[in-house]
């Protein structure tokens, strides 16, 4: 009882109600509607068959009925995982663009505020309901990874560290969904902003980088490679990008060779400084909590002096 009363006493310091009628209430809405139970069954439906339509592939082009090489099943993981990236890309604005958005549309937004519940108290509680039913299909996939571990070729590390990456890449994209939600008045207005971000983030990032890439090596080539070290600092326009740092996890040696496309002369180039997992996640933690420091300074209205 003490330590429940401690914990409530920090939690209304802080001005969060961890267990708040919101939170409650976007459970109840989100987890028990019909709508749930039929997107759980068709995202487990879309990443069953893309995975049994991989292994049959793999096996007609190997050749093989019975067996299964451990490469290809690396391979296997490498695409399962990719694909599940785009469906939460796909999924996770889609879910986060209208919390706040769809409130003041349905003009129960202001009633909202004028309950005890603090701007922050909402806005996180909104996240998390969001978030907790991705979590929840994301997790519901996890049978499907297990065939790839009849094959080997993958390791339980490997598996643990996808499923977080895919957890932080849904609170980054709830948070900007968020965002917009509180700026943007109109809900369509807010999901196509927050696609258009996310857009941005998987193709756009790729796009600067090769073309960065482009003008480092022609420079170098002209420059006859004594300028290698000038441009290294392209390599990190790649780590804003989810794919390359979801393939950082898969494959450690790519961000090495992120850094060796911008350097002409491979034989000086050092390398990269960090994974570009590892730089993704501190860009977008600064990013994320941007975003949300400021949907709660800009959830209530306030009053020109």
């Amino acid at each position: 009882m003490r330590e429940e009363t401690a914990a409530k006493s920090i939690g209304s310091r802080l001005g969060i109600k961890w267990i708040n009628p919101v939170l409650d209430k976007e459970f109840r809405l989100r987890m028990r509607t019909p709508r749930a139970m039929w997107t759980l069954f068709f995202y487990l439906f879309a990443i069953g068959l893309i995975a049994l339509s991989a292994i049959y592939l793999t096996q007609i082009m190997s050749g093989r009925s019975s067996s299964f090489n451990p490469e290809e099943s690396k391979m296997l993981f490498y695409f399962l995982s990719m694909a599940q990236l785009g469906l939460v890309a796909f999924m996770a604005p889609g879910l986060t663009a209208g919390v706040i958005s769809g409130e003041r549309e349905k003009q129960t937004l202001n009633l909202l505020l004028t309950t005890q519940q603090s701007s922050a108290t909402i806005i996180l509680s909104k996240l998390v309901s969001s978030l907790s039913f991705m979590i929840l299909i994301v997790i519901s996939t996890i049978p499907v990874y297990s065939m790839i571990f009849l094959y080997g070729g993958v390791s339980p590390k490997q598996m643990v560290l996808v499923f977080l990456f895919y957890v932080f890449m849904m609170f980054v994209l709830g948070s900007f969904g968020i965002l917009f939600s509180t700026l943007l008045k109109r809900t369509m207005m807010s999901v196509i902003v927050t696609y258009g971000v996310t857009l941005f983030i998987f193709v756009g990032t790729a796009i600067i980088f090769f073309v960065m890439s482009g003008i480092a090596q022609q420079a170098n080539y002209n420059a006859n490679g004594a300028n290698s070290d000038a441009y290294r600092w392209i390599g990190h326009i790649i780590a804003w990008n989810p794919a390359a740092a979801l393939y950082s996890i898969l494959d450690p040696s790519i961000s090495d060779e992120a850094y060796y496309i911008a350097s002409y002369n491979q034989g000086t180039a050092k390398g990269a400084p960090m994974q570009l997992w590892q730089q993704f996640i501190i860009i977008y933690s600064v990013l994320s909590s941007l975003a949300l420091w400021t949907a709660i300074r800009k959830l209530r209205p306030r009053l020109k002096k």
